[in-house]
């Protein structure tokens, strides 16, 4: 049983802030702005910015570096498309030239 007048406000917020974007990232909505926060989540965890005085599950240097990458990927790929952000700004289609058969 979690005792809350133990916790910190630090380590609260840094929960809150971990399932805030962990729940943005589900669904799909402001999945930019959720893997930034899931990037600085995990690394501040682990660097401990915050001291968090529970179980840390970025306890090792390894976990921390993949689960930035995930996080990192996917705020370079963007959501998917079946997401919020899909939904309400559009699907995109990119259009790859082929650059092998050059018009001439």
């Amino acid at each position: 049983m979690v005792n809350w007048g133990e916790l910190g406000l630090e380590t609260l917020g840094v929960g809150v802030l971990a399932v805030a974007s962990g729940v943005s990232l589900l669904i799909g909505y402001l999945t930019p702005f959720g893997g930034v926060v899931a990037v600085f989540v995990s690394v501040g965890s682990h660097a401990l910015w915050f001291q968090i005085r529970s179980p840390n599950l970025f306890d090792t240097k390894i976990v921390t570096a993949l689960a930035s990458c995930i996080a990192g990927a996917l705020v370079c790929l963007g959501p998917g498309a079946f997401s919020v952000d899909a939904r309400l700004f559009g699907r995109h289609e990119l259009i790859i030239p082929d650059l092998s058969h050059p018009e001439t």
